[in-house]
């Protein structure tokens, strides 16, 4: 059976634990806020609605991609392709091409930085394999001139970050829904890992302070995870409503 990524790639080793994909959610939750094109998240209404199940239902597409067989895979692109045109076709008018490079660009960057605050630092090769990955995605997608090399990707992320990204009115609001669904105490959370994973514009635009309260407490989180009592941890600062949504972030297939 041929699968959609190749079963050695790092990128099954990162989407495999929900630890490394609960951080990619922190931080595409916050470029999500501040990304110019976030009214087209809000036009149906869905994101305000329920801003932590849209952003779960991203990541869930994003890990059946990367764990499905090639045709299963494609299906799934596709079919957000679909979903994607629909809302086309509603507005009356088309999600500029920077907007879908955007999503991918946070995709490929925050696999990359979450591995690599929680296990360890990736070789220039592993995140070549990374971005090819994306890039297959993205391509099937039908998004144009994606960067073929680390270093050209590193370039053009700079890029987005400093041309697509504004704190607006609908940044504030969208906080304010994070607040409203976490609650206080998971809400800073919430904050303090997106300080601890963005990327320094992000920081800049968010007014967010240089070092996260959370740095000192990953090895400690590493030694509760050595144990299989990570769970523990897991049990008390996750929601409850979503769960069972973070357990199945673990299984993966063979």
């Amino acid at each position: 059976m041929t699968y959609f990524v190749n079963k050695n790639s790092i990128v099954r080793e990162i989407w495999g634990t929900s630890d490394t994909i609960l951080l990619v959610f922190a931080g595409a939750s916050a470029e999500f806020a501040l990304n110019k094109s976030v009214d087209w998240l809000y036009f149906t209404g869905k994101l305000p609605k329920d801003p932590l199940g849209r952003l779960f239902s991203t990541v869930n597409y994003a890990k059946a991609i990367v764990f499905s067989e090639n045709q299963a895979a494609l299906k799934a692109i596709d079919n957000i392709n679909a979903i994607h045109a629909s809302v086309e076709r509603k507005r009356g008018k088309s999600i500029p091409d920077w907007a879908y490079k955007d999503v991918l660009f946070m995709l490929i960057d925050y696999s990359i930085r979450s591995y690599e605050i929680l296990e360890r630092p990736l070789s220039t090769e592993e995140k070549q394999d990374v971005l090819n990955v994306f890039n297959k995605v993205g391509n099937r997608m039908g998004i144009k001139s994606l960067p073929l090399t680390y270093l050209d990707f590193e370039i053009s992320r700079e890029k987005h970050l400093k041309e697509n990204l504004n704190n607006g009115k609908l940044t504030k609001d969208l906080y304010k829904q994070y607040r409203k669904h976490l609650g206080f105490f998971r809400y800073k959370m919430l904050l303090e890992s997106q300080i601890l994973l963005v990327p320094h514009t992000v920081k800049q635009l968010m007014k967010f302070r240089k070092v996260s309260i959370l740095k000192p407490a990953i090895w400690l989180y590493k030694i509760f995870r050595n144990l299989n009592l990570d769970w523990l941890v897991k049990e008390i600062i996750l929601p409850t409503a979503y769960k069972q949504n973070i357990k199945r972030l673990n299984v993966t297939s063979n």
